[in-house]
C-alpha cells in the first residue's frame, strides 16, 4: 500500500520549517527562506502571509538588491507576546517579563520572610501578576509562565521535595495554571539555569556543560550533547546532595556529609556567624575592606566548591562547568581557591580542554531560562498548529 501524507500534518510541519528560518536567520527574504528550507518559494510565499496574518512575522520592507528588484526582508515580531519567567528561591522570589526572544523588558524581585508555602505562593502569584500588568498591547498577551524551583518537580509540576523549603508535596503548576488561565512550566531552579546560561550566556554553543548553581543549598544542571539531561525519573541535577565528607554533618535530605552543606551560601552563614555577619552583603563589603577573617571564609567556600565541582569533573567530563546563582557575586574572593582545588583534584585528562567559568547572567541564569521554557512552549505550539 501507498503510504500518503496528511496534508494539514505537512502544512504544520512547513510551517515550523519556515519560521524556524525566519527566528534563526532574520532579516531575510521569502526567496532566501526557499533557499535555505528547500521549500518551492510558493509555498514558502503561502506560509510566510500566514505567519504575517497571525502576528508572528512582520514584512519590514525592501532589503539591498542583488541585481534586480530589492526582495522584502522579513522579521519575527518578538513583541507579539510575552513570557513571564520565575526564580523561586528559599529567601527570594525573582521575576522577569521578556518578548518572544528573550529580551527582558521588565523585573521584579521580592524578599520572603517565610517559608510557609501559602504565603510563598500568595507573593508568587502577586509578582506575576504585576508583570502581567507591564504587558503593552500585543496580539498573545501573557503566552506563559516558567517557575524554577529548589527542589524535585515530576512531569505534571507537582514540587515533589525541597528540603531547603521544607514544603509538603505542592501541585504548583495546576495551581498556576488555574489562576492565570496560559501554560505552565515547572522545573528544578538549577535545571532552568543551565537553559539560562546556554541559551542567554556563558554555554552558547558549548555542547557538554554542567551548571551549579550556589545560593542557600546547591543544584546542578546538566546540558549533555547539547540536551538537558533529566534522568530517569526526571529528577537528575541533586549534586549538591553528595557526599563529600562520609560521617559529615546531617543534611535536610536524609544523607550526611553533603556538598551544599560545606560549599553553598548557606555554608557561608553559618561559619560567619560567630564573626557578626549573617548576611551576604555585609560579607562582600566586608571583603571588599580586606576583613581577613571573612576573605579566608570565602577562600574556604571557595576550596568547598572546587572539590565538588573536581567530582563533577571526573564524572561527566564536561567542556565547561558553569557556577551561577548568589554567590556568583563572590567571585572574586572564591574564583583563585576553586580553580586551584580543581586543577589538584581533577584528573589531568579529564581537564585537558575543561574551562570552569562564573555564569553571565549572574544571579538571573535561572530566571533566564524559566522565561525561556514559557518562549520555547508557545512556539512550539504555534509551529505545531500550523497557523
Amino acid at each position: 500500500m501507498k503510504q500518503t501524507g496528511d496534508l494539514t500534518l505537512v502544512k504544520k510541519m512547513n510551517t515550523a520549517i519556515v519560521l524556524d528560518a525566519v527566528l534563526r536567520y532574520a532579516p531575510l527574504s521569502r526567496a532566501q527562506i526557499s533557499e535555505r528550507t528547500g521549500l518551492n518559494k510558493a509555498t514558502v510565499s503561502s506560509l510566510v502571509q500566514d505567519l504575517i496574518d497571525s502576528h508572528l512575522v512582520a514584512d519590514i520592507g525592501p532589503g539591498e538588491s542583488s541585481g534586480g528588484r530589492k526582495p522584502n526582508l522579513l522579521e519575527f515580531r518578538s513583541r507579539s507576546g510575552y513570557a513571564v519567567g520565575i526564580d523561586l528561591g528559599v529567601n527570594y522570589i525573582r521575576g522577569i517579563l521578556t518578548d518572544l526572544e528573550g529580551s527582558v523588558v521588565a523585573e521584579r524581585r521580592i524578599t520572603l520572610r517565610t517559608q510557609d508555602a501559602d504565603s510563598v505562593i500568595a507573593q508568587l502569584f502577586d509578582c506575576i501578576e504585576a508583570l502581567r500588568s507591564e504587558i503593552p498591547a500585543c496580539p498573545y498577551g501573557m503566552v506563559g509562565i516558567g517557575i524554577g524551583v529548589p527542589g524535585l518537580v515530576n512531569a505534571e509540576g507537582t514540587i515533589l521535595f525541597a528540603p531547603n523549603l521544607s514544603w509538603p508535596e505542592v501541585p504548583l503548576r495546576a495551581l498556576a495554571e488555574e489562576r492565570f488561565g496560559v501554560p505552565v512550566t515547572i522545573d528544578n531552579e538549577a535545571n532552568a539555569g543551565a537553559q539560562g546560561e546556554q541559551r542567554y550566556g556563558a554555554g552558547r554553543g558549548i555542547a557538554n556543560q554542567i551548571y551549579v548553581s550556589v545560593g542557600i543549598g546547591i543544584g546542578t544542571g546538566m546540558i549533555l550533547n547539547k540536551e538537558l539531561y533529566k534522568g530517569a525519573g526526571g529528577f537528575s541535577g541533586e549534586l549538591g546532595h553528595l557526599s563529600i565528607h562520609a560521617d559529615g554533618k546531617p543534611c535536610r535530605c536524609g544523607n550526611q556529609g553533603c556538598w551544599e552543606l560545606y560549599a553553598s551560601e548557606n555554608a557561608l552563614l553559618e561559619q560567619a556567624a560567630p564573626l557578626g555577619y549573617h548576611d551576604l552583603d555585609s560579607l562582600l563589603d566586608a571583603a571588599r575592606g580586606g576583613e581577613a577573617e571573612v576573605v579566608a571564609l570565602f577562600a574556604g567556600i571557595g576550596e568547598a566548591l572546587g572539590v565538588g565541582i573536581a567530582n563533577i569533573v571526573n564524572v561527566f567530563n564536561p567542556d565547561v562547568v558553569i557556577v551561577g546563582n548568589v554567590m556568583r557575586r563572590a567571585e572574586a574572593w572564591i574564583g583563585d581557591a576553586m580553580q586551584r582545588t580543581v586543577a589538584r583534584r581533577a584528573l589531568k585528562h579529564h581537564r585537558g580542554k575543561l574551562s570552569v567559568l562564573f555564569a553571565e547572567q549572574g544571579e538571573k541564569s535561572a530566571v533566564r531560562g524559566a522565561a525561556y521554557y514559557a518562549i520555547s512552549a508557545f512556539l512550539a505550539k504555534m509551529k505545531g498548529s500550523g497557523v
